[in-house]
């Protein structure tokens, strides 16, 4: 699945989009340079599942939970700073996929043996507002 879009106000419907597509789907893996909109774009989706709080990278604490109008915690974990997949499985990592609630990994590639074989990437490109969004099991 291929999503092109150009302006912030267009996450909202990309991030339903890409939830109605993986209904059964848990952990999402998200791939792009810095500053290419992973944060932003894991906002929105939170944004669709009922997040109502303030949302923001977990960079220097590695997960964030944030809980739905329903009560439902998700996880987004911000794995840039971590040295070794040994920091990340220390960190519990295993436990909050088998939890059933949605995962939302920045930088996975700093994890690969981590993350669970169902995991859907999201990989995150573009220049200025124009954002391609490339997701795929």
């Amino acid at each position: 699945m291929n999503i092109t879009i150009h302006s912030e106000s267009e996450l909202s419907s990309a991030a339903k989009r890409i939830l109605e597509a993986f209904p059964s789907a848990r952990a999402f893996a998200f791939h792009g340079e810095m500053g290419a909109g992973k944060t932003t774009f894991i906002k929105a989706i939170c944004s669709e599942l009922g997040v109502k709080d303030g949302m923001s990278s977990p960079t220097f604490s590695l997960v964030n939970e944030y809980i739905t109008e329903s009560g439902e915690p998700i996880y987004h974990f911000d794995f840039y700073r971590i040295d070794s997949e040994n920091d990340a499985y220390n960190a519990g990592l295993h436990e909050y996929f088998d939890s059933g609630n949605y995962c939302f990994v920045e930088w996975p590639e700093k994890v690969p043996s981590i993350l669970p074989s169902n995991v859907v990437h999201v990989t995150i490109s573009g220049i200025g507002n124009l954002r391609n969004i490339e997701v795929s099991i």
